[in-house]
């Protein structure tokens, strides 16, 4: 039944101007198409080349708009998984040493606890050598003591594809001594605005960069170990201030394209677990069960121009419903965002779930207001106990 949710995302119809991502979208093509094993690596290979070329003439802006001006889902996802391959390749040093970039992503829950509270969370990390001493207690990057934390939290942007080749390029150290040749990694704070009602989820990047010897992999474990409790517990209480709940949830350490897609996931499934949580106990409380509809939706708003809403509604209510905007980007299915709304849904023990076939529209024509679907509309059951 998820498969009557159609991709509402505006994949690009006509050719890049730019030759630089033609040539791009032209190699994902070719790796999607390839017949043999042969021609696949082949492929690979000259992916490989041209991104790492990008990357390392700081060209930041054609890697962002290949995956923006993408055809197709499949070149798009095959296109960002190139990159995840080709950060490390672009980063590698020729020298003894190798420095490499990394972002923890933090997912942060806050909410004003009482009025006249400061709504502006300053995103500055005074307690960053605190941070810093608790991962390498913990052997976090695998060993690694030779590192530095930016002083502040960031925000996606400051690490996007744009960003990227330039924070790289900061990193870069010579021979020297590890401890002299530490370059000072500045990223521009994402301050966190508790302006409106009720809980706000964040998503912020601890940014760093460490020094080993060259062919050295300290992002290789991929978990959150025993460092992530008393991380989570130093960080909350450092961005907390007086009149305010903040609840941090780290990730674990990774190279910057796969922060964003590791860090953009988690912050919408916290995101839709809060929404959950918080709407369905309202609606239980005052007019019983809730049926959810899940809708695809165009809004010029949301990455690639499309999104996924799931909204929570009554009979005994008709005129009212509450939504989440769950955000598409281009390196998922429709599907498996849908699933995980599925999942969150059944683990609420929501009995009714409804699908609304289709692709539809940002607002609603007679209100004005985004369009959410309410139990009282037509849609197709997709789970009912």
């Amino acid at each position: 039944m998820l498969d009557g949710l159609a991709d509402p995302r505006a994949w690009r119809a006509m050719p890049a101007s730019d030759a630089k991502v033609v040539r791009l979208h032209a190699l994902a093509l070719a790796g999607l198409d390839a017949q043999t094993t042969g021609e696949e690596d082949a492929t690979r290979e000259d992916m490989r080349r041209a991104l790492v070329s990008l990357i390392r003439s700081g060209d930041g802006g054609a890697l962002a708009k290949a995956l923006t001006e993408a055809a197709t889902l499949p070149a798009a996802r095959y296109l960002w998984r190139s990159l995840e391959a080709a950060e490390r390749d672009a980063a590698a040093s020729a020298g003894a040493l190798a420095t490499t970039l990394f972002a923890i992503p933090v997912v942060v829950v806050a909410s004003l606890t009482s009025e006249g509270a400061h709504s502006m969370l300053p995103a500055l990390l005074p307690q960053r050598e605190g941070l810093a001493a608790l991962l390498r207690e913990h052997r976090a990057l695998e060993g690694c003591e030779a590192f530095a934390l930016a002083t502040a939290l960031a925000g996606a942007e400051a690490i996007d594809l744009p960003r990227m080749p330039a924070l790289l390029e900061q990193c870069r150290i010579g021979d020297g001594p590890a401890a002299e040749s530490l370059p000072p990694l500045a990223v521009p704070a994402a301050d966190l605005d508790l302006r409106g009602a009720g809980e706000r989820v964040f998503l912020r990047f601890v940014v760093g960069v460490a020094v080993t010897a060259a062919g050295f992999d300290p992002l290789r474990g991929g978990e959150v170990g025993r460092w992530g409790m008393p991380f989570a517990q130093r960080l909350s209480a450092g961005l907390a201030v007086p009149g305010a709940s903040v609840l941090a949830l780290p990730r674990a350490p990774t190279r910057l394209v796969a922060a964003l897609r590791v860090g953009r996931t988690a912050q919408r499934e916290i995101g839709a677990q809060v929404f959950a949580s918080n709407a369905i106990r309202r609606l239980r409380a005052s007019v019983g069960e809730p049926t959810a509809v899940i809708s695809a939706h165009r809004a010029d708003d949301a990455p690639g121009g499309g999104e996924l809403r799931v909204s929570l509604s009554s009979p005994f209510e008709p005129r009212d419903a509450e939504g989440f905007r769950c955000p598409l980007h281009p390196y998922e299915t429709v599907r498996d965002v849908a699933a995980m709304l599925v999942s969150l849904l059944d683990d609420c023990r929501i009995s009714d779930i409804r699908v609304q076939p289709g692709v539809h529209p940002d607002v609603d024509a007679t209100t004005g207001l985004r369009l959410l679907f309410k139990q009282t509309d037509a849609g197709v059951r997709f789970r009912c106990r």
